[in-house]
């Protein structure tokens, strides 16, 4: 399979727009509004154009998977700049091929690449470990909601970067619906 990630485009939106409709239909855990939930961060001044990226299928030339990354505080004694992942989509058919692994590496690089330190993701426990994500909570770093501990996640882009960074992440509004 040949697959290609690309920053996404606006004319893009709409194809992306289902194929993560199309990538959250059966899963647990989702309110299945995850591709209003995009929508609504691309209008947001928490959006990074660059840090939105696509899997393209290159003998279809099909959108086959999406991944986002936004800007979000960690607010503490001092407030510190971060990014948020979510959401990884890929649609039904192409899961289990490696296409939502090589989305996460990609965004990560560009990430830091873009001067950013630190991602937090609300995730599977599972998952996102084989990345570097550890426990936010190790690093006194926790959600603005009720969730289970080992699910939400921090990620060092930068060693130490993390260093004396403690407190209550905020989302953008764009994700309160």
């Amino acid at each position: 399979m040949d697959i290609a990630i690309r920053q996404e485009h606006p004319n893009d939106y709409m194809e992306t727009e289902n194929v993560v409709k199309d990538a959250f239909l059966d899963a647990e855990n989702s309110d299945h509004d995850e591709h209003e939930l995009v929508n609504r961060l691309r209008k947001s001044n928490a959006f990074v154009p660059e840090l939105s990226l696509v899997a393209i299928d290159q003998k279809l030339n099909k959108i086959v998977g999406h991944i986002l990354f936004t800007k979000v505080k960690i607010k503490g004694k001092q407030e510190h700049d971060s990014l948020a992942l979510a959401p990884v989509s890929v649609l039904p058919d192409y899961q289990k091929n490696g296409i939502g692994n090589q989305l996460c590496l990609e965004g990560l690089r560009l990430s830091k690449a873009h001067g950013y330190k630190s991602v937090i993701v609300l995730g599977h426990p599972e998952y996102y470990p084989k990345f570097g994500f550890e426990k936010a909570s190790d690093y006194e770093i926790y959600p603005p909601f009720d969730v289970p501990d080992e699910a939400f996640m921090v990620l060092e882009l930068e060693e130490g970067a993390l260093t004396n960074v403690s407190g209550v992440v905020e989302y953008s509004n764009a994700f309160n619906g």
